[in-house]
């Protein structure tokens, strides 16, 4: 008896959770349901098919009475439409789910709390998913967080969409086509909201004035729209905001003073807007600030005192303004925080401010194109993580200075400092002070300095470097072959200098430029770097995306160009145009199948365009102007679609696009044809002259040495006129 109590305990646990199981089970509506769940075939195995009770599938929970609550099945590789009934779903984000949600969708739940549809490809007007009764308009009462971005939504989005979710603390359609104004009163019946998010649509009209009305609000996110007008003081009053980002509209007028009632602010980006003004005087109040993207806009003055109390600040831009001043006079000092400082394209005098050199987190300073003189100060070396420095189109001296001071920042990797020294000397080998410097140098810029003397040898232990901008200076002598042991060089510009020689073979072994797995590095660049093209103006975000290339032109490089130029199959683009170079046009330029720009134009190269261009099929400039070719442009290819430019100033070429056709050209230039040709056609002409010579004399010869033969000759043609005579009378008569 002693072992009955446990026996009828356990026997009764059995049955209790067995009863208890098969309360749990899920509905078989719901499980029905998500078995018919869009799944690709490629999906990541969910596991399902280990229980029956769909409550215990992975992605999914339930109720006490068994029904689906939450489904949750981001990244799982669904595909195809949105049922009309998921349940009250949490996340079917990250999928490949399109076309349009079904009628009244939103107004079918009762007690969601969570959706998130984003990064799926989704469509439609979102007003036709709620339901037509105005009772029931809106998100349910329950509704906590809505994430539709990433989609193809479009329509007007309605402030009475929110009338009913007064829960409501996270609402985000970023990514869409939205159009129309921004809801007013969007925090009347979500007084809850933190977050508002309608960046990357097509909103149009002015920034509400009910955001004044959201006293919880801390992020709210409208840029790259086309809003308009000024930025409402409302806005001001929303004083938990930490983030506003309002990027890339057409917003107006200054900022107000009265931003510094936004205490908690550590994000504000008005970059790319209409803005103008002076920047708020007290703006140093905003000491928690540590984002500053006011960029690209007509914003005007000097810097505020106050502006160094921001002293969390980790970037800092301003570029593209009219900013003034005298920037060496600002304390950089208590910006120890500070990563990035971009005050390019400004009006900011005085020399490079030395206070910068206590900003020790700083990876990138932008000061290019301001009007900054005298030269770069030694403390610069104490920025141990600097790696991007621009200080081009400025008024700096001392180049050799410059050079030997930047080349112990370690971490430096790109260098700009086009159009400064002008006219001073390059520096040269026994110049260096640290021969082991710009060890992580990729990018060197000294274009359009007017440099003096030759390539420094120096420049051959930069064996990270992959661009070399030496444009527009006076440089002499010839290109080295050193060159060619740079091994991930593959971008080279020496146009516009006074270079003499021939195109070295060295060149054309390239490592970078012969293989593609020595191509450049393709992460991001901290700032943008930008050139012009055509006079078009062109933005970089990495250098791999500026594309390997060798630039020669305005130069006065002679000799053939040599055969081994085939070699750099990774080239995009060749410029050897205004130089002297002279002899046939190499056919192994054609093996360069990856060229889009090609420049022979301004040389002495004669022969034929090579028929094997046809291969070149991503040409899309092209130029052999004013060269002395010949012959037809090869037809049926790309060649025809460039302009007549392309091809003038050679008197000898026809053929489409040119007027002229080849048939005339051909004929009145035969014999230039013949020499080309070489001795096979020089020979016939020999041959048909001395049989005409052998035929002339063979007959005139014996009737000058030979009585007999002329007394025989002359008899014979008296013969043949006699009998002429007698056949002329019998056919007359």
């Amino acid at each position: 008896m002693q072992f009955s109590l446990p026996h009828d305990l356990l026997l009764t646990l059995f049955l209790f959770s067995s009863i208890f199981s098969a309360s749990q089970a899920c509905n078989q509506k719901d499980r029905n349901y998500l078995l018919s769940l869009p799944f690709n075939t490629s999906s990541p195995s969910l596991n399902w098919s280990a229980s029956t009770d769909c409550c215990n599938w992975e992605g999914i929970s339930c109720d006490h009475r068994s029904r689906v609550t939450h489904i949750w099945l981001p990244s799982k590789g669904l595909r195809g439409s949105v049922p009309p009934y998921i349940g009250n779903l949490t996340s079917l984000s990250h999928n490949a789910l399109s076309g349009f949600l079904p009628v009244r969708f939103f107004s079918s739940f009762n007690q969601l709390r969570v959706l998130d549809l984003s990064n799926n490809h989704l469509a439609g007007d979102i007003s036709l998913s709620f339901s037509s009764n105005d009772s029931s308009n809106g998100w349910p009462s329950s509704i906590r967080l809505v994430d539709i971005s990433n989609n193809d939504f479009n329509g007007i989005i309605q402030y009475r969409f929110l009338q009913r979710a007064q829960n409501l603390n996270k609402l985000n359609v970023s990514h869409n086509s939205f159009t129309g104004s921004i809801p007013n009163y969007l925090c009347m019946h979500s007084p809850f909201v933190r977050l508002l998010d309608f960046s990357f649509n097509y909103h149009s009209g002015q920034i509400p004035d009910g955001l004044g009305g959201c006293s919880k609000l801390e992020i709210f996110r409208a840029g790259f729209n086309s809003l308009s007008g000024l930025i409402p003081h409302y806005l001001y009053s929303a004083t938990r905001l930490e983030e506003i980002s309002l990027p890339s509209n057409n917003l107006l007028g200054p900022i107000s003073n009265d931003i510094v009632n936004l205490t908690k602010l550590t994000s504000l980006e008005l970059y790319d807007n209409e803005l103008s003004g002076k920047l708020p005087e007290d703006i140093g109040k905003l000491n928690r600030l540590k984002h500053l993207l006011l960029d690209s806009n007509h914003l005007t003055g000097s810097l505020p005192p106050s502006f160094m109390n921001c002293t969390k600040l980790m970037t800092l831009n301003l570029g593209l303004n009219f900013f003034e001043g005298d920037i060496s006079t600002l304390n950089f000092s208590r910006l120890h925080q500070l990563a990035t400082l971009d005050l390019w394209k400004n009006k900011f005098t005085g020399s490079f401010p030395v206070s910068l050199s206590s900003c020790k987190s700083l990876r990138a300073i932008r000061i290019a194109k301001n009007q900054l003189e005298g030269q770069i100060p030694l403390e610069v070396v104490q920025l141990k993580f600097l790696s991007f420095l621009s200080l081009s189109y400025n008024r700096l001296t001392n180049v050799t200075g410059a050079i030997n001071i930047l080349m112990r920042c370690k971490s430096l990797s790109v260098l700009l400092l086009t159009k400064n020294f002008l006219h001073e000397a390059l520096l040269a080998e026994d110049s260096i002070v640290d021969p082991d410097g710009f060890r992580n140098l990729q990018y060197l810029g000294l274009a359009h300095c007017q440099l003096t003397g030759q390539l420094p040898i120096w420049l051959s232990k930069l064996k990270k470097l992959e661009i070399l901008g030496l444009s527009f200076n006076r440089i002499t002598g010839s290109i080295p072959g050193w060159l060619s042991t740079l091994p991930r060089l593959s971008r080279i510009n020496l146009s516009h200098n006074l270079i003499l020689g021939e195109f070295p073979k060295e060149l054309c072994a390239l490592p970078a430029l012969v293989s593609k797995q020595a191509l450049m590095d393709n992460s991001s660049l901290i700032f943008s770097i930008f050139a012009t093209r055509n006079g078009s103006l062109l933005e970089f975000n990495s250098l791999s995306n500026m594309g390997p290339k060798i630039s020669l032109e305005n130069n006065s490089l002679s000799g053939s160009i040599p055969l081994e130029i085939g070699h750099l199959k990774q080239l995009i683009g060749l410029n050897l145009s205004h130089n002297h170079f002279s002899g046939n046009i190499p056919d192994q330029i054609s093996e360069l199948t990856n060229l889009e720009r090609l420049d022979l134009s301004a040389n002495q190269l004669s022969g034929k365009i090579p028929k094997s261009f046809i291969s070149l099929h991503f040409l899309h400039e092209f130029s052999v102007a004013n060269n002395n070719l010949c012959g037809a442009i090869p037809s049926g290819t790309q060649l025809q679609s460039f302009d007549v430019s392309a091809y003038e100033g050679n008197p000898g070429l026809c053929g489409a696009p040119l007027p002229n056709e080849c048939g005339h050209i051909l004929h009145s230039n035969k014999d230039i044809q013949d020499e080309e040709d070489g001795p096979a056609i020089r020979w016939s002409h020999i041959s048909t002259i001395l049989g005409l010579i052998t035929g002339f004399w063979g007959v005139i010869g014996p009737l000058i040495l030979s009585h007999n033969w002329r007394v025989v000759y002359f008899e014979f043609l008296e013969k043949v006129k006699n009998r002429l005579c007698v056949m002329l009378r019998n056919v007359l008569g």
